[in-house]
C-alpha cells in the first residue's frame, strides 16, 4: 500500500543535497579514506547510505584495483566541485582498470540519482550489489532503489542481509528504511518494529519518525500520528512530504486552520510538490 502520493522531483534541489551531504575529507585522511557523496532520498521515504572505503587496504590488492581506487577518488573530487564530465569519465577509466569495482559502481549509481536517471541509477546499484554482496552499506542502497521503485517485498530481503554485516553501522538509517519499505509492502507488524527499534537507535531519525507518522494517520491514530510528526518537524531539514502529512493529521482531527497553516508552509517552501496548488488539506 503506498503511503503517500510521490512528491515531484526536485532535480536542482536533490542535486544541491548530493553536494551538501558529502562529507569533506580533511588531511591526510582524504588521501587514504573515500565517503561517497549520497543522494538526498528522503522525498521517497528513505535514507541512502554513504559508505567509507579505506583505500589504505590498496595496498594489498591487485594493482589494477589500486589504480582504479585512485580513479574513484579524483571522481569524487571532480563531481563535489562540479565537474560531472571529468568525474564520468574517471569511473570509466576506474572500470578499464577493475571491471569489478564496486566502488566505482556506487559513484555513478550516485551520479545518475543526481541527474534523474533511475533506471540507470538501479542497473549501478544492482551491480555493486552482485559485487558485494555481503557489503551491508552497498546492499542498503540497492533494496533503498528497489523500494522506491514498487518493489519493496525484494528490497526486504536486501535489507534483511544488510543486518548481517558486522562492519555495517548505520543501523538506525537501516532499520528505518527497511521499515518505511515493510509498510509499503503491506507488512504493518514488521513496519513497527523496525520503525521503533530505529528510533531506539537514533530518537531523532527523520525518516523513522516521518515513517511512523504516516503508519499511525493510515491505522486512524490521529493524536499518535501527531506526536510523532511534532517531533519529525523539530528536526532539520524539513520536507514537502512532512508538511504535507502534517496537515494531513491536522485536518483528521479537525483543527482546519493548522492544516492550512501547513499547506501555506509547503506551498511557499517547495513549490514544486504535488499537492502544494491544492486545497488547504493538501488532498
Amino acid at each position: 500500500m503506498p503511503l503517500d502520493r510521490p512528491l515531484a522531483p526536485f532535480r536542482g534541489r536533490l542535486l544541491r543535497g548530493l553536494l551538501l551531504s558529502a562529507l569533506v575529507l580533511v588531511g591526510a585522511a582524504a588521501c587514504n579514506r573515500l565517503t561517497f557523496i549520497k543522494p538526498n532520498l528522503e522525498r521517497k521515504g528513505y535514507d541512502e547510505t554513504g559508505p567509507t572505503y579505506d583505500l589504505n587496504k590498496s595496498r594489498q590488492a591487485p594493482s589494477g584495483a589500486a589504480a582504479a581506487n585512485a580513479r574513484v577518488l579524483a571522481a569524487q573530487r571532480y563531481l563535489q566541485a562540479g565537474e560531472n564530465a571529468k568525474a564520468r569519465e574517471e569511473l570509466r577509466q576506474a572500470l578499464k582498470l577493475d571491471a569489478k569495482s564496486v566502488e566505482a559502481y556506487s559513484l555513478m549509481a550516485v551520479m545518475a540519482e543526481g541527474d534523474g536517471k533511475s533506471a540507470e541509477a538501479g542497473g549501478y546499484y544492482r551491480k555493486a550489489a552482485e559485487l558485494a554482496p555481503q557489503r551491508g552499506a552497498v546492499l542498503n542502497n540497492y533494496a533503498v532503489w528497489l523500494c522506491a521503485n514498487g518493489q519493496p517485498a525484494q528490497a526486504l530481503g536486501y535489507f534483511d542481509s544488510a543486518r548481517l554485516d558486522p562492519d555495517y553501522m548505520d543501523q538506525a538509517v537501516l532499520l528505518s528504511n527497511s521499515g518505511a519499505c515493510a509498510e509499503r509492502a503491506g507488512q504493518g507488524e514488521r513496519a513497527e518494529r523496525d520503525l521503533r527499534q530505529a528510533l531506539v537507535f537514533d530518537p531523532a531519525n527523520a525518516i523513522a519518525l516521518g515513517a511512523m507518522a504516516r503508519r499511525q494517520l493510515r491505522l486512524g491514530k490521529a493524536f499518535e500520528a501527531r506526536a510523532f510528526s511534532e517531533r519529525r518537524l523539530a528536526i532539520e531539514p524539513i520536507s514537502a512530504e512532512a508538511l504535507m502529512t502534517a496537515s494531513q493529521i491536522e485536518e483528521k482531527l479537525g483543527d482546519r486552520a493548522a492544516a492550512a497553516r501547513y499547506v501555506q508552509r509547503m506551498r511557499a517552501e517547495f513549490p514544486d510538490a504535488q499537492g502544494s496548488e491544492s486545497g488547504d488539506g493538501g488532498k
